[in-house]
């Protein structure tokens, strides 16, 4: 049984790394295509699902110099998450 409970979170701890990655090669993406660098907001999706699995799979593992530096960054994602929100809830009242 504990070897499938470890391949489970072996499972978890790649997908976040692939989530967390994936905000990467997006962001690359998308400035190779307007030729100037960019974040698109998809960049701060991902990096709040590749964050928050890792951080998941940070505290299975019991490992504290990962799980500080996960939970920072998600505070950061978040924040600019929220950026994002408040700049499109006031175009929208512009526009209106």
């Amino acid at each position: 049984m504990n070897i499938e409970i470890d391949k489970t979170w072996l499972v978890i701890g790649l997908v976040g790394q692939a989530l967390f990655s994936a905000r990467f090669i997006l962001q690359w993406l998308q400035s190779e295509r307007v030729k100037k660098s960019v974040i698109p907001s998809a960049f701060w999706y991902f990096s709040m699902a590749g964050g928050t699995t890792l951080l998941a799979y940070a505290i299975h593992r019991q490992d504290p110099v990962f799980i500080i530096g996960q939970g920072t960054g998600l505070i950061i994602y978040f924040r600019n998450l929220q950026f994002l929100w408040r700049d499109r809830k006031n175009s929208r009242q512009s526009a209106e």
